[in-house]
């Protein structure tokens, strides 16, 4: 399966002994009361936030096991086990396929559902459960498209919060993401230094790259000036799906690495021996992955919800937020202990940023730990390299 980029192995089926089974999520209304609505980082306001999530495991006398996972840039709140329903744009994905992070959560695996309570909670702006571009407006009685306001790393944080709080947990033992999930993860433990307990931070960092800034803004501008886009206002006519293919083809190449290209495709033709000298056809196999994980992509996710989510990556840096731009002042706010993990050909969050946080946190004296894993995988290592992320997750939840 894919929820950044490459493909994750499936291991084993619902009824395994170490799979959390069928599983069917849950939605809470959050902010429901009229006189204390959501406020947003923007400005913008929303009362009763509907709100997606699945758990796995049992919350314990103290509610001291809960583990809360944060999902990545097109990810959801499926994160283990087989969907006993999927419905909406999810459905033959979810059918075909466990939760995203179904090699990591489950009885006896790295995150234990025999110790720990887990819980993964879809962002604000998705399309997957959560309210979203794509939800009814109440006042227009028609999609919000562009008037949903703009949401932040820092929004989807407050809101996994006051779930938790609704579920009954103060203090969540750890709080776990890659990638975007990453940083809404790093984002918790700034926030709510005394609620979080440890967080683990893979593939991800404090801020985006100048390069990854600019991979999302020709993505966003690919859907935007697709003809069906009509300013976000598409729902009921034609969607924007060639500027969202387009899109995701540029997401998918900074997934990978030259290597791991090189490795699974190098320029080896697509089924013949000789190129037809075409302008308009799929030459290379490289094209005709590009093709297919546009293809399959566009049949489930929301083109105004690309750009909400990867605005929001772009917005988030936390030593601005939390430092005046300092970072080793922003580090000192937390008190979890934690885990960064960094992958060597990932140019996404490359290790150098990954380092920059890690060195902050240690002038800060935060208790912190790195590892910079070797792989040719590039950004998906995260989710590829899954025998090195089991391992390292194990011993880190163990101490």
């Amino acid at each position: 399966m894919s929820v950044d980029g490459d493909e994750v192995k499936v291991l084993h089926g619902p009824e395994h002994p170490l799979s959390v089974g069928w599983t069917k999520s849950q939605t809470m209304t959050l902010f429901d009361d009229p006189q204390n609505p959501l406020t947003l980082e923007s400005g913008g306001v929303l009362a009763a936030v509907e709100t997606e999530f699945e758990t796995y495991g049992r919350l314990n006398d103290q509610a001291s096991n809960a583990i809360l996972i944060c999902h990545a840039l097109t990810g959801d709140a499926h994160a283990a086990g087989w969907d006993l329903d999927p419905i909406g744009p999810l459905r033959e994905f979810r059918r075909k396929k466990p939760g995203w992070w179904d090699s990591m959560i489950g009885p006896g695996k790295a995150i234990d559902t025999n110790r720990f309570f887990v819980i993964c909670a879809n962002v604000l702006g998705s399309c997957y459960g959560s309210a979203g571009p794509g939800s009814i407006n109440p006042e227009t009685g028609r999609p919000y498209g562009l008037t949903f306001p703009v949401v932040t790393v820092g929004d989807w944080a407050r809101i996994q919060m006051e779930l938790l709080t609704r579920l009954g947990v103060h203090k969540i033992y750890s709080a776990i993401g890659g990638s975007m999930g990453g940083q809404i993860g790093l984002e918790l433990a700034l926030a709510y230094p005394e609620r979080v307990g440890s967080i683990v931070v893979l593939s991800a960092g404090h801020r985006v790259t100048t390069q990854g800034l600019a991979f999302n803004a020709v993505g966003r501008h690919a859907i935007m000036n697709d003809p069906n886009f009509n300013s976000g206002d598409y729902y009921g006519g034609p969607p924007p799906l060639a500027g969202l293919a387009a899109a995701r083809m540029m997401a998918q190449i900074t997934y990978l690495s030259e290597e791991s290209m090189g490795y699974k495709f190098g320029r080896r033709l697509r089924g013949k021996e000789s190129p037809d000298f075409t302008l308009t056809g799929i030459e290379f196999e490289m094209e005709s992955y590009l093709s297919h994980q546009a293809e399959s992509f566009v049949k489930r996710y929301d083109a105004n919800s690309y750009l909400y989510m990867t605005r929001a990556m772009d917005y988030y840096e936390a030593a601005e937020k939390w430092g005046q731009g300092d970072l080793t002042k922003t580090a000192a706010r937390i008190k979890a202990r934690t885990m960064v993990v960094s992958f060597s050909s990932d140019w996404l969050f490359p290790p150098e940023l990954c380092r920059e946080l890690v060195s902050a946190m240690c002038r800060a004296g935060c208790p912190v730990s790195y590892l910079n894993v070797p792989s040719r995988y590039g950004h998906d290592a995260f989710l590829v390299e899954t025998e090195a992320v089991r391992r390292l997750i194990t011993i880190f939840l163990k101490e």
